[in-house]
């Protein structure tokens, strides 16, 4: 299996296309532990790492809190949080690999997580990244 990582030069961002929709600001595609993967053109790289590192963040306390909802290893499907100007979005795709998407007020909230949801499953298998193994020394 190719295991992508961080991509100087965006090549993967053709696969974030299906989700340019009205009220999207922008896509990211980053690894389990914060490297952005790709990123739509909505956004700059630079904002995009920023992006990618907390949107991790959030999808570890996601992580964290799943036992309250369920039991310990309860997993997590999607993280969802609401401010008064708009949503993120966090969704696994693949394996080490996850999808995230900022969106304004005024968008069709369950179109957005339609379509991340496919983008996930299609080409899941292609986006999974490993996790950095530890400096052994």
């Amino acid at each position: 299996m190719s295991t992508p990582i961080a991509d100087s030069t965006n090549r993967l961002a053709w696969l974030l296309d299906d989700l340019e929709l009205a009220g999207v600001r922008f896509t990211v595609l980053l690894s389990d532990d914060g490297l952005r993967v790709a990123h739509s053109s909505a956004i700059s790289r630079d904002e995009a790492e920023r992006f990618a590192a907390a949107a991790s963040g959030l999808r570890s306390l996601g992580r964290a809190l799943g036992e309250f909802c369920g039991g310990p290893g309860n997993p997590i499907r999607q993280t969802m949080t609401e401010y008064d100007e708009g949503m993120i979005l966090i969704t696994a795709a693949g394996a080490g690999t996850l999808l995230g998407v900022a969106t304004t007020s005024e968008v069709d909230l369950a179109l957005v997580a339609h379509r991340m949801n496919d983008l996930a499953a299609r080409v899941g298998r292609e986006l999974g990244t490993t996790p950095r193994a530890a400096d052994p020394r």
